[in-house]
């Protein structure tokens, strides 16, 4: 089936399969023997570096078909999708997001960024400044971070869980589980994730798998680079060195929230050409999952444009 999307022929039954080839390569459904280890940071599946030329066209067809189907998302409007990402600093992820969603309508796309929360939001439930930003039907949200930061940073800082003044038996202290909390709070993300896809919001969820040279390689690049020293932070550095505790959090975060309605990509992260095109395969393969179609013109509708093309058109004289 061909299909012009921007004025660009595209083979549609074979792009959708590319995609769903490539992101399945990536997707975890099942953590139950999930190991971060497993998967190759610098990974580049079936594009190979040779090949690039083919992943940046793969990435041009799916950013275009991309914008078509957040279209039909948008009219059809009883779904939306929800784009969760996590990573380390210096993963990538606001280049994948910039890149891959550079062709969607902006009215059609939320964007929120959660950094430290405020006095507010700890006298809330961790959930609560992420459900504010929740996508509404026929949009796109994305996230940078969010509520798995409450299972990744607040785990490897405990002072941050201090600061939440949580009672006791909320943390497990009582029982001397100190890990308790975790896992309560990963069965709750679980819940909540299928609770949302009960309501039509697809969720989809990103870590960008980023190598510990890579990261140091793209740090120097920062300090090297005057352009890029705003970028770059001693606190990435004090994260930098708590390496080992991020990676043993992000693993048993994933392994206990991938389920088959809302799957991690574990993204190889090392080659940005490639971790966009797993991106961008990835929102392509679960919009085309969702059979979106245009509102079908009922009967009186089109007698009222009839009439309206009468009036719009010159009378011949």
């Amino acid at each position: 089936m061909i299909e012009r999307v921007n004025g660009e022929k595209i083979d549609l039954k074979q792009a959708m399969k590319l995609a769903r080839r490539i992101s399945r390569r990536h997707r975890v459904t099942d953590g139950d023997s999930f190991r971060l280890s497993d998967h190759d940071p610098a990974d580049t599946g079936e594009l190979q570096r040779e090949d690039k030329p083919r992943a940046k066209q793969a990435l041009k067809t799916g950013v275009a078909l991309l914008s078509a189907m957040q279209e039909r998302l948008y009219a059809d409007n009883r779904n939306a999708l929800l784009l969760i990402f996590q990573a380390m600093d210096a993963a990538g992820k606001d280049g994948a997001i910039k890149h891959v969603m550079s062709g969607v309508n902006p009215q059609g796309c939320q964007v929120a960024s959660f950094k430290a929360p405020s006095s507010e939001d700890l006298d809330h439930d961790y959930l609560w400044r992420c459900m504010k930003h929740l996508p509404e039907r026929g949009r796109i949200g994305i996230f940078n971070r969010s509520w798995y930061e409450e299972v990744l940073v607040v785990r490897v800082h405990p002072e941050l869980l201090e600061a939440q003044r949580l009672p006791d038996r909320c943390m497990g202290a009582k029982r001397g589980d100190g890990n308790r909390i975790w896992r309560d709070r990963c069965r709750d993300i679980r819940s909540f994730e299928r609770y949302l896809g009960h309501n039509g919001i697809v969720v989809r969820k990103f870590f960008l798998h980023l190598s510990k040279e890579e990261q140091r390689r793209r740090f120097l690049e920062r300090l090297d680079n005057p352009d890029k020293n705003w970028k770059f932070s001693m606190s990435d550095i004090r994260e930098r060195e708590r390496w080992d505790e991020y990676q043993r959090a992000y693993e048993d975060a994933i392994g206990r929230t991938a389920t088959r309605s809302a799957p991690w990509y574990v993204v190889p992260a090392d080659n940005k050409w490639y971790a966009r095109v797993v991106v961008a395969a990835a929102i392509l393969d679960a919009l085309n999952g969702l059979d979106l179609k245009f509102p079908t013109v009922s009967d009186a509708k089109r007698k009222e444009l009839k009439d309206a093309r009468g009036r719009l058109t010159p009378q011949a004289k």
